[in-house]
């Protein structure tokens, strides 16, 4: 059967790990900022300057680094009468941006007025527009104020909460300028409630720094990928899947059924993606789960990821696969109606918004008639800690904004740059018996006066169907990070068809050839310690071992000179590798092969049964 292929969302697009001018703007979102031209703004910031002087320079500097032609729009309050409750007014409606327009608006405000925040937020949220088409993106309000609301109705704090619940997609930052007791109190709590993140700025530089922290943020959102579905309360309401890919959205404490009907030898690949806002509030503890049901009871597998810190959200990815045992005597090797399961669980205090799901099944090819699988490879070797890395010059990299856009690395060494709350994605194209291996390092950067002690920051290595694949003892995914150099090491086990049939869930998963990714995160407090609006990153990748032509037992290898032209390239071998003798691995969204495809000879068997667990729950990224 063919497989079905993944349908493109309107909110794909072109991917940058930061935002510059002739840069392609991403579809389905949008920014409005909103500005504070009250009378306070008229008053000295200590530079011989006045507060909305030093307003406008920052979002000078705002523009100038959000991609061309994005969607960006300027209200203001109190800018119209000095006594008033209801002045806010739309001096730039949101449209592809114009640079020189939004600097001519911001350049006739005058400040005079009161400060009606709730009633400004209010009308921002109207300002933006609905993504097209049900589609997913960022829309954001980027509030700049200099103190509290003095109208009281409508409460900024409630109404921040209530367009954070019942607008997907809609995040509310704030920058404090020059304030402290309740305005800042208040600022923070807004942030908090609309699903953003309250940046402080004490002074000029700072605001500058943190106005273009919080829009590149937006115009950098998570790039969405898939056909639409929703998925049901129960499973005998759910929708069924084919092979594909498709977007949903979930909300605290809901669980999610979708149907998907399985043959009894093929291995059926899900991965669950929730993507919060970036920075959003979070608990350590809060997780998604994702599992495989079959009939009224039986469950054939089951995996929960949490966040892990309680810094601000980042994606976070659960996977789980449905691998019939060799002999099939269980109950879920069976043919028949399974259910994916997916369930989000949040703390009290977390974000409360409904988060954009992003769904992949796939069914991997299966091996050829009489293809006698080479054994699995459980452990690290020479892709262990110790492992040498490329050194030398970095070569600039602009990291994507998720799974979809993943910028393609080779073995080398890369220089990117990574905001405070921002994930940066990558992929490493791995063939059969070879190894990912690399290292993240974050660069020594000066920081503000009175810093915070601490961050971190983080990494994360996927298979091609999107398992996370856990450190095993071996390595550790995150690192404290302070504003002096921090490095995490990272790798997978290498890529072997059997693997399949181990247990530990640093190796189960690493069974396919394919892309693998990886994901890079710098935590939401870095926004308080690094000076520049923007941390370096290097990364140093490595693919290890020699490529092997297909998964069976005695493959040889593909060859020197293909080690040597993609080396020139700065890509793994296996990028090229279309095929293989062994007619078996991760080809995006692969069909069931039929049920007599698949033989295996005996002694195969044996050998894979002898390494397996009877259990049939699991852990992380494992089936």
């Amino acid at each position: 059967m063919a497989g079905a292929m993944p349908a493109e969302a309107a909110g794909s697009g072109a991917h940058g790990a930061t935002a510059a001018p002739g840069t392609a703007a991403p579809d389905n979102s949008s920014l409005v900022m909103v500005l504070d031209s009250s009378g306070s703004m008229a008053d000295d910031d200590g530079t011989g300057r006045t507060r909305m002087e030093t307003a406008r320079s920052a979002v000078g500097t705002v523009v100038d680094g959000l991609p061309d032609h994005y969607p960006t729009g300027l209200r203001v309050y109190g800018a119209d009468r000095t006594r008033g409750c209801t002045d806010t007014r739309l001096l730039r409606p949101v449209q592809p941006l114009d640079r020189t327009a939004v600097m001519q608006a911001v350049a006739g405000v005058r400040p005079k007025g009161d400060t009606p925040v709730g009633l400004s937020l209010q009308k921002a949220a109207e300002d933006l527009p609905e993504p097209a088409d049900g589609a997913m993106g960022t829309r954001t309000i980027l509030l700049i104020s200099d103190g509290e609301d003095n109208c009281g109705t409508p409460q900024p704090c409630k109404v921040a909460e209530q367009l954070g619940n019942d607008r997907a997609g809609l995040r509310i930052d704030t920058v404090g300028f020059q304030v402290k007791g309740r305005a800042r109190e208040q600022l923070e709590c807004i942030a908090e409630a609309g699903n953003g993140r309250y940046y402080d700025a004490p002074d000029a530089k700072s605001l500058a720094r943190q106005l273009q922290r919080a829009s590149q943020l937006s115009a950098d959102g998570y790039r969405f990928r898939g056909e639409r579905v929703e998925g049901a309360a129960t499973g005998d309401r759910a929708p069924l899947l084919a092979p594909g890919q498709y977007l949903d959205t979930i909300g605290p404490g809901e669980k999610r059924y979708y149907a998907v009907d399985l043959d009894a030898v093929s291995t059926a690949d899900f991965s669950a993606t929730a993507v919060p806002q970036p920075g959003a509030a979070v608990d350590t503890f809060d997780a998604l789960l994702t599992s495989i049901a079959y009939g009224a009871e039986s469950s054939c597998a089951t995996n929960t990821e949490h966040f892990h810190q309680k810094e601000g959200a980042a994606p976070l990815t659960s996977a789980v696969a449905r691998i019939p045992a060799p002999e099939g005597s269980r109950v879920c090797d069976r043919a028949g109606r399974y259910w994916l399961v997916v369930e989000r669980e949040s703390k009290k205090g977390s974000d409360a918004a409904r988060w954009p799901l992003e769904l992949v099944h796939g069914v991997e090819v299966s091996l050829k008639r009489g293809v006698t699988p080479a054994a699995s490879e459980p452990e690290y070797g020479v892709g262990g800690r110790s492992a040498a890395l490329p050194s030398g010059d970095p070569r600039d990299v602009r990291g994507g904004t998720g799974f979809n856009d993943a910028e393609e690395l080779g073995r080398g060494v890369w220089r990117d740059r990574i905001l405070p709350s921002q994930t940066l994605w990558y992929k490493v194209p791995a063939g059969w018996g070879q190894q990912v291996r690399y290292d993240v390092e974050f660069a020594n950067e000066p920081t503000v006066e009175k810093a915070s002690s601490y961050s971190y920051g983080a990494t994360q290595l996927f298979t091609p169907a999107r398992f996370p694949v856990g450190g095993g003892g071996e390595f550790t995914s995150t690192a404290m990070y302070d504003g002096r150099p921090a490095a995490i090491r990272m790798g997978s086990v290498p890529v072997a068809w059997t693997n399949r049939y181990e247990y530990r869930s640093t190796v189960q998963p690493v069974h396919t050839r394919g892309e693998f990714y990886i994901s890079v995160t710098l935590g939401a407090r870095a926004a308080e310690i690094a000076e520049n609006p923007q941390v370096g990153v290097v990364l140093r990748v490595s693919v290890l071992g020699d490529e092997r032509v297909g998964p069976e037992h005695g493959a040889p290898g593909v060859g020197k000179n293909a080690d040597n032209e993609a080396d020139k390239r700065g890509k793994s071998p296996s990028a090229a590798d279309s095929g293989g003798r062994g007619g078996a691995g991760w080809t995006g969204i692969a069909a069931a092969a039929g049920a007599g495809a698949v033989v295996v000879v005996i002694a195969a068997l044996v050998f894979v049964h002898s390494r397996r667990r009877s259990a049939t729950q699991t852990t992380r990224g494992s089936a």
